[in-house]
């Protein structure tokens, strides 16, 4: 089976072409900032990315209708159960009034509509950051006006849970991790039996990040708010794009970071504290599982670090066995996701509700 994936990011779109989970391709179209300067709104750039991707699967020397399925990222939908979903009407729909925000990934699904469309094909996305498969008790806040949900790293969270079961002999429903996406964001999943049952990290809460606040202690956040010092939308971009390391030592850099704190007081506690508030979170998401764990995964792109992983070894190693799988892992666990549909391992999913196609 030939599949196309496609992830489009903020700066770039990567694009993967995979015999099966082979991969025979792979590419960054990169935007540059004139180019997306002139687009009022994320989905405007539609016909500017597609023409970009028509053009680095020509010169790869792959016919546009060639694929048996193509598999975009999910964007910011409404709550949903995980799975691989067909695109569909009241997807685009959601996505273009986007409620819950413009992100890149919003295209994911139009992409693969699109070139879907040329090959004869199904186009699909596969375990978007809104999937929410919180238990009842997980959404309890301590405020009935605020309920706790979930914006999670879930398609390389799954992909991990699945290839460590894997490495086991067991399946991935049969298996209970604590994950941690350590990238851009951090964020941690409780996973239990296919399900991720409690989540932390992204927006709301848990350790901050290269550049995101993480959690913080709500009456200061409520003075700040109240302050006067920042409108709404600049404590929104500040809490996700502006705090977090990057606030104390000017760089998002971790590699730099590592480096620095070597010899430099500040840049060693703010490391310290950030190590220190991953395990934390680990550890509480291990507790919610009452501490019955297959393994700890930690993956994303910052667990390349082999320094941060033995820092954060070193805190969790009580827990047990820890696996440690690197990178973001995207365009390989969305032709996953396709791939256990066209098998039959898996049936396709219908937005919104998660019925079987």
């Amino acid at each position: 089976m030939k599949i196309l994936a496609v992830n489009p990011g903020s700066t770039s779109t990567k694009i993967a072409v995979f015999e099966d989970l082979r991969p025979l391709f792979e590419a960054g179209v990169e935007l540059t900032d004139v180019r997306r300067s002139a687009f009022a709104a994320v989905l405007d750039q539609l016909e500017m990315r597609c023409a970009l991707i028509s053009r680095a699967l020509s010169e790869a020397g792959f016919a546009e209708d060639a694929f048996d399925a193509v598999a975009g990222r999910g964007g910011l939908l409404a709550p949903m159960p995980s799975g691989t979903y067909l695109v569909n009407d009241a997807m685009k729909d959601y996505l273009t009034e986007a409620p819950r925000g413009e992100h890149a990934s919003n295209l994911g699904a139009f992409i693969a509509e699109r070139f879907a469309g040329r090959s004869g094909c199904r186009a699909y996305i596969v375990d978007p950051v809104s999937v929410d498969e919180l238990s009842d008790v997980a959404r309890i806040s301590g405020a009935p006006e605020i309920e706790r949900g979930s914006l999670v790293h879930a398609l390389n969270q799954k992909a991990m849970g699945r290839k460590a079961a894997a490495a086991f002999g067991k399946r991935y429903e049969d298996c209970r991790f604590v994950v941690a996406h350590l990238g851009t964001g951090v964020t941690i999943g409780a996973h239990d039996r296919g399900r991720i049952v409690d989540v932390i990290g992204a927006k709301a809460d848990g350790p901050f990040s290269a550049e995101r606040a993480g959690g913080l202690p709500v009456d200061a956040v409520v003075e700040l708010c109240y302050s006067g010092k920042y409108t709404l939308a600049e404590l929104r971009r500040k809490l996700l794009s502006g705090w977090g390391i990057v606030s104390y030592l000017g760089t998002r850099d971790l590699r730099e970071v590592l480096k620095t704190a070597e010899g430099d007081a500040r840049a060693k506690l703010v490391l310290d504290a950030y190590v220190y508030q991953i395990a934390k979170g680990i550890g509480e998401l291990a507790a919610a599982l009452d501490g019955k764990l297959d393994a700890v995964i930690l993956t994303g792109g910052m667990a390349h670090s082999r320094e941060l992983v033995e820092l954060v070894g070193r805190k969790i190693k009580f827990l047990g066995k820890t696996v440690v799988l690197p990178g973001e892992n995207e365009l390989e666990s969305l032709a996953a996701g396709a791939l256990r549909v066209l098998r039959g391992e898996e049936r396709a999913k219908i937005y919104p509700t998660g019925e079987y196609a």
